[in-house]
């Protein structure tokens, strides 16, 4: 079976390489070639969100629009298009319609974000929300065969529409993502790993963290968040550029992982719609975390036992203080998180998922 995927973003993006790249393999195995055609190459990707780029990422779009339109030829040799949020990051549905009705090809829709919620954008604001059409989702929803949803929340608004879903989180490769020893010496590292859109969730934080470092010796290592300088008075920060090869070393070099989402912050229902793929990853690496029980956040893992939650400036500060102090407990919590992980988010698990949902929409 031949299956074509249209992706937003290139490989450097979570979702696609998560969502359809890593998966390449496993489903080939079971008899479907899977290949994918992402709107956006590695360089449109870099300059997008950085504002003094506007007009060449102007262009870059219209070219990408242009180049996509050739993809609707593509769909006439595939059995099913597998969209992974949608074909293009702007403007109506028009390719995904031109590929059922032309290519005559059933449509499998992915969504591991809420793309149905609209909200202003950090980077572009009101222009940017001008353009990107977010209604499009829901007349995605209604064409697609078969929705895969990263969580529970996206699936029942699926459902609400009238949809056929199949729940398939996002999740990594445990022999890749795997635990490393970590030094005696040297501070305990608090670690977060992101983007520019979710770097305000971890600001929220900074006033526990900042009371944090008074009584306790850690580092704070931040790694995407966008911004050249991070500054937390009192605190030791080491702040990095996320880099693709370095992603899971990165991780591995955390002793604590932090996951902070806040509702408040963009728009209502938005932050529902996360999937909690960052806790995936720090249980694949073996570590402990602190979370916000934010969305499928609070149904991942097991709360005291391979994580700690917190909802507030003050248990923010306590679980912290209980990890710093505490190496055993942080040596324990990241040997369930890890267990946890293998048993029930593996790699072929959710490739067996992915094939039936794509074999389902061909039926």
């Amino acid at each position: 079976m031949k299956v074509l995927a249209f992706a937003s973003y290139p490989v450097e993006a979570a979702a696609t390489r998560y969502r359809l790249q890593q998966f390449v393999g496993p489903l080939s195995d079971r008899g479907i070639s899977l290949t994918i055609k992402p709107f956006l190459d590695s360089k449109g990707f870099k300059s997008l969100y950085q504002r003094r780029d506007l007009a060449r990422t102007g262009l870059g779009l219209l070219r990408a629009g242009a180049l996509r339109l050739s993809d609707v030829y593509r769909a006439r040799q595939a059995d099913v298009i597998l969209i992974q949020r949608e074909a293009m990051i702007f403007g109506p549905p028009v390719i995904e319609w031109l590929s059922i009705r032309l290519g005559r090809c059933p449509m499998v829709l992915d969504l591991d974000d809420a793309t149905y919620v609209p909200y202003t954008s950090p980077t572009y604001g009101k222009f940017g929300k001008a353009f990107k059409w977010f209604s499009k989702t829901d007349d995605l929803i209604r064409w697609a065969s078969v929705v895969t949803c990263g969580n529970r929340a996206i699936a029942e608004y699926a459902e609400s529409k009238g949809a056929q879903t199949r729940i398939i989180p996002t999740v990594v490769d445990t022999d890749v993502f795997v635990p490393l020893s970590r030094p005696a010496d040297g501070p305990i590292v608090l670690g977060w790993i992101g983007t520019h859109s979710t770097f305000p969730y971890l600001r929220e934080i900074f006033p526990a963290l900042q009371e944090l470092a008074r009584t306790h010796r850690f580092r704070l290592k931040i790694v995407g968040a966008g911004s050249n300088v991070v500054n937390i008075p009192g605190v030791d920060v080491e702040n990095l550029g996320w880099i693709l090869e370095r992603e899971v070393e990165n991780f591995q070099s955390f002793d604590v992982g932090l996951y902070p989402i806040d509702p408040s912050l963009y728009a209502q229902n938005w932050a529902a719609g996360k999937s909690g793929f960052k806790a995936i990853q720090y249980m694949a690496v073996g570590i402990p975390f602190v979370a916000a029980p934010v969305g499928a956040m609070a149904e991942i893992g097991e709360a005291g036992v391979t994580h700690i939650n917190a909802t507030n400036k003050n248990e923010w500060l306590r679980a912290l203080e209980r990890l710093l102090s505490d190496a055993e407990l942080r040596k324990t919590m990241g040997k369930a998180g890890r267990r946890h992980v293998v048993e029930h988010y593996s790699l072929p698990d959710q490739a067996d998922k992915l094939a039936s949902a794509l074999r389902e929409a061909v039926n």
